[in-house]
């Protein structure tokens, strides 16, 4: 027997792109694999070879103002604006995969003003710390104390770097007079000196422009080095050179000799620097600040050896570089909170005369480190194994959604994998054609722009661009309806651009544009037409390639729908009480909607589904443009719909999916709602800002094409079987895919698990129904062992409690405890679930006086044959889960008695001790009753046995023989029988 389940349209959240970056300090592992970042008041662990987010730690309510990651990987340092500052210890469970655990060993307030730097030394074993007062203190990190405090500066410290010198050239003079001076020195030291610290070095650069450098081992300034002018933001050695660089925001980078500390060369680098370094064991050097420029020096000569560079804007600015030596790449850190890993090897055969000159270092990989506000997405490429994304910019960020490793780079789910660049102002809108290789955008800059795409040969050009609006352009549209199959447009279509594009502005009109055959052609709009009294929110096309048609949305509360070769207007959608956000052409093969107990909604001319501001979302027949449903639901503003693909038609008893179409708000959900009942089949919740975008993947443009012509063919095979009787539950096989950006910087890909949740309903049902068939069949035979078993996992109180009931009050076993030594020995049995769910069924039933004479027969029993020390440890052991791993089924599932107990007990973390506490309130109640009833008893019979005395006295005085005393009818008696 073969349950079916009420069908239940759910998704699930398959893949989250979040945010790894919002701004703030930067660390890199020595390996070049764990990227540690700034998430607001939270800091982020990612592989950067994956992209996968590794483990992710809580702040303490308060910005982050630095963090800092050791070499090694093992120890991640967090400070914050609460003055304090946190050590964790970073490991890899062995049990799970991509995880990284962080034990938090220690926290400490290192200053009285918030660390604004930290640095960590090559061996991973100190850590220096400077605040915005001007000191600076270096940290034992294993054992979490103070080692030096360093005073000096006058402002805040901006720059901190451990180095070691070599210290076989030191003087051996010195180093003797050091050792009498030391033995003539009375004073002792707070912590004694240690000889593994001579030639340990920390140069230290601060707000006043002056740079220091620190002997650890002599505990003192040993150089002030004052050439800088302003706030010195990087520091670096070079142990090959002896060499100190230091890199200030007064446009200047300097070399300073180790031994002398004197100045050996100065860079002028013409713009503020924020950071500089060595690279090729100190053969170049980098710098990088506002220009968004990397540059690469020659040590030797000092010249730049990278060829001029655009400079880039201020959002660009590069405000951090990121590199170990070994390493094949470094990350520069962009104010934009966008990362770049450039490759090194251009410089390995690069010589550092001055007659050497390379281009600017290739860029490895972009890292979008938030994606900002997501206003519109769509998928792109013929496979739609890609997303465009609208993020606020003024440019087209470019993901994939496949995981793939090729040579040395390596590309993951929601990796960047191009830019379109282009706008001058951020864009509001795009929009994808048919075939997914061509993409409009519109932008604040009062243009629209049509771009080539092909993600295969990661091939993206900028096509044509439209101009005439005399305002931003907040909506384009290109044709949605696929050319005819066979034709050189299917067939080739990167090679065949859209025949036209519609826009809307907010100067109130819409214009189509006939797109240029070829690139390079100056467009021209075929017509303009006023179109609204308000802003133009939303143009979408239809899928009629014989009548073509358009719709536009206004925040004048109309929608209007437009033939799109002539120009003219052919209906007004009115209704609406707020602004039109959206507005959406049904699909192709789309059902027709029934309205009332009789007749359809036609659809032969389709249906168009708009979302406004006053919450609701609307389908309208583009017979009549009358209003079909209305759905309420969200508590804001509707800024997206979309229609779910249409469903297919399947066999006689299948649940077949019914029309349904999506909605994205402000109160950041997406609804889905079922169009031909009008309610909301289901609520999509993973997001905490406004939802801006959805988007549906469409299937593969050639194969959408294929399957439509086989569908008639499919239904007339289906209705042949249309009396034969399913023998086995059916569910829709659906693929879909939904994917919501929001203003939270977030995209969630839905998954429809409806077909997935179906079945596992299907096979619970029919699981519990053979099992309660074999319940029943136990209790008929007697078989108590297996049917007190099966009753605890099959969560059935009443059935075992009857169980218990017919055992205590049947006829009893010499020696047996409940009544039957079958049931004894189950008990000493049970598992330590199965024991508690018993135990916890017992208390229910000691509080009920009807049943609580099994209750007391059960806990007896239990109690003189479970051990003492079992049954005060039995919910320790749940909580280590021992439960999970004793009550599964043959599938390896849990037990769904066990599901329903375990999810009861959720939340509650009910012990042994409020088991037994709850056992003797009922109890001792129990008692005091019975002890009452025992006095009232006592009572009565001795008031019968007085009244019995007082009638024979009675009796006797009166002469009445002892025929009446022989038939028992004295008064007592009598009052008895009364």
């Amino acid at each position: 027997m073969v349950l079916k389940a009420d069908y239940k349209t759910t998704f699930e959240p398959a893949r989250v792109i979040q945010p790894i970056y919002t701004g703030g300090a930067v660390a890199l592992s020595e390996d070049g694999r764990l990227l540690a970042t700034t998430l607001g008041e939270d800091a982020l662990v990612t592989d950067l070879n994956t992209g996968a987010h590794l483990a992710r730690i809580e702040g303490d309510g308060e910005p982050l103002t630095t963090l800092a990651l050791t070499p090694d990987s093992r120890y991640l340092i967090l400070c914050s604006r609460s003055l304090s500052m946190r050590i964790y210890a970073l490991y890899e469970p062995d049990h799970l995969v991509n995880t990284i655990e962080a034990k938090l060993l220690r926290t400490i307030k290192p200053h009285s003003t918030p660390v604004i730097t930290a640095a960590v030394d090559a061996t991973s074993s100190l850590l220096a710390t400077g605040a915005a007062d001007g000191s600076i203190k270096v940290w034992d990190l294993r054992g979490g104390y103070t080692t030096h405090t360093f005073h000096g500066h006058s402002g805040i410290i901006s720059a901190l770097h451990f180095f070691e010198v070599d210290t076989t050239e030191l003087d051996q003079t010195s180093k003797s007079k050091k050792r009498k001076n030391k033995q003539r020195n009375i004073e002792a030291e707070e912590v004694p000196q240690d000889e593994t610290t001579v030639g340990y070095r920390l140069s230290s650069g601060g707000e006043d422009g002056k740079i220091r450098v620190w002997d650890l081992h002599k505990r003192k300034s040993i150089a002030t080095l004052d050439a800088h002018v302003s706030v010195v933001r990087s520091l670096a050695y070079s142990p090959e050179n002896r060499l100190l660089l230091s890199a200030s925001r007064d446009k200047t980078a300097i070399l300073w000799d180790a031994r002398t500390w004197q100045q050996q060369s100065t860079l002028a680098v013409l713009e503020t620097v924020e950071r500089a370094g060595f690279l090729e064991s100190g053969r170049f050097l980098y710098t990088a600040g506002e220009t968004a420029r990397l540059r690469v020096w020659s040590v030797e000569t000092g010249t730049e050896l990278t060829e001029e560079q655009e400079a880039g804007t201020e959002t660009e600015a590069i405000v951090d570089v990121l590199y170990h030596a070994g390493l094949q790449f470094l990350v520069t850190v962009h104010a934009d909170q966008t990362l770049m890993l450039h490759a090194l090897t251009p410089l390995q055969d690069l010589t550092a005369s001055v007659a050497s000159r390379m281009l600017a270092l290739p860029v490895l990989r972009r890292i979008s480190g938030t994606h900002d506000e997501v206003i519109d997405l769509a998928y792109i490429g013929s496979d739609r194994r890609h997303l465009a994304l609208a993020t606020n910019l003024e440019d087209i960020r470019i993901v994939t959604l496949d995981s793939v490793r090729l040579g040395s780079d390596s590309s993951y789910f929601g990796a960047d994998v191009g830019l379109l660049r282009g706008h001058s102002d951020i864009i509001i809108t795009i929009s994808i054609d048919w075939s997914g290789h061509w993409l409009a955008t519109g932008a604040k800059d009062n243009n629209a722009k049509l771009w080539r795409l092909n993600p295969a040969n990661n091939d993206y050009s900028c096509y044509a661009t439209f101009t005439g609006h005399a305002e931003s352009i907040g909506a384009v549209s290109l044709p949605s309806a696929s050319p005819a199959v066979g034709s050189k447009e299917y067939e080739n279509p990167l090679e065949h651009p859209p025949r036209f594009m519609v826009t809307g502005s907010q100067d109130k009109t819409v214009k189509r544009w006939d797109v240029p055959t070829s690139s390079g052609k100056i467009p021209r709009a075929a017509y303009t037409r006023k179109a609204h009294d308000k802003d133009i929110n939303a143009i979408a096309t239809s899928y009629s390639s014989t009548t073509p048609l358009f719709a536009s949305a206004s925040q004048d509360r109309t929608a209007k729908i437009w033939d799109s070769e002539t120009g003219e207007a052919i209906g007004v959608l009115r209704g609406h009480k707020r602004g039109v956000w959206s507005v959406a052409f049904s699909p192709p093969h789309m059902p027709a909607l029934t309205i009332g107990d009789g007749g359809g909604a036609s659809s032969a001319k389709g249906m168009v589904l708009t979302g406004s501001g006053d919450k609701t979302v609307r389908i309208w027949s583009l017979s009549d443009y009358s209003c079909l449903r209305t759905f309420e639901g969200h508590a804001n503003s509707v800024l997206k719909v979309v229609w779910l693909p249409a469903p297919q038609t399947g066999r006689k008893g299948r649940h077949a999916r019914s029309v349904q179409v999506a909605s994205a708000a402000g109160d950041g959900l997406v609804k889905v709602w079922d169009a031909q009942s009008g309610e909301c089949a289901a609520t999509l919740d993973n997001h905490i800002d406004r939802v801006w975008a959805l988007a549906v993947k469409p299937s593969a443009a050639k194969d959408t094409q294929t399957n439509a012509g086989g569908a008639q063919e499919e239904r007339m095979q289906d209705g042949d079987d249309e009396d034969e009787e399913d023998t086995e539950a059916s569910f829709p096989e659906s693929t879909l895919e939904l994917v919501s950006g929001s203003a939270d910087s977030t995209l969630t890909f839905w998954h429809d698990t409806t077909a997935l949740t179906a079945q596992a309903a299907t096979k619970q049902s029919t699981a519990r129904v053979e099992q309660d068939q074999e319940l029943q069949s136990h209790i008929r035979s007697q078989n108590y062992r297996e049917a007190i078993v099966l009753a605890l996992q099959l969560n059935h109180p009443k059935r075992l409690l009857d169980l218990f009931t017919t055992v205590v009050s049947g006829p009893q076993e010499p020696g047996s405890l409940t009544g039957k030594k079958d049931v004894d020995s189950v008990l000493t049995s049970l598992s330590d679930a199965q024991l508690w769910s018993l135990l916890r069924r017992t208390r229910d039933w000691n509080a009920n006086g009807r049943t609580h004479t099994v209750a007391q027969h059960v806990f007896h029993a239990i109690l003189r044959l479970i051990p003492k020390h079992r049954l005060l440890t039995l919910r320790d052991r749940r909580r280590n889960k021992l439960e999970l791993e004793e009550n599964v089924d043959a599938d390896g599932e849990l037990a769904e008695g066990m599901k329903e107990v375990a999810l009861r007990d959720k939340g509650k973390q009910e012990s042994m001790k409020d088991v037994l506490d709850g056992l003797r309130a009922y109890t001792q109640r129990h008692v005091e009753r019975a002890e009452k009833v025992g006095e009232e008893r006592f009572v009565l019979l001795w008031a019968l046995q007085q009244m019995d005395g007082v009638g024979g006295a009675i009796r006797a005085e009166k002469g009445i023989n002892g025929t009446d005393e022989a038939r028992g009818e004295g008064p007592g008696d009598m009052m008895m029988l009364e």
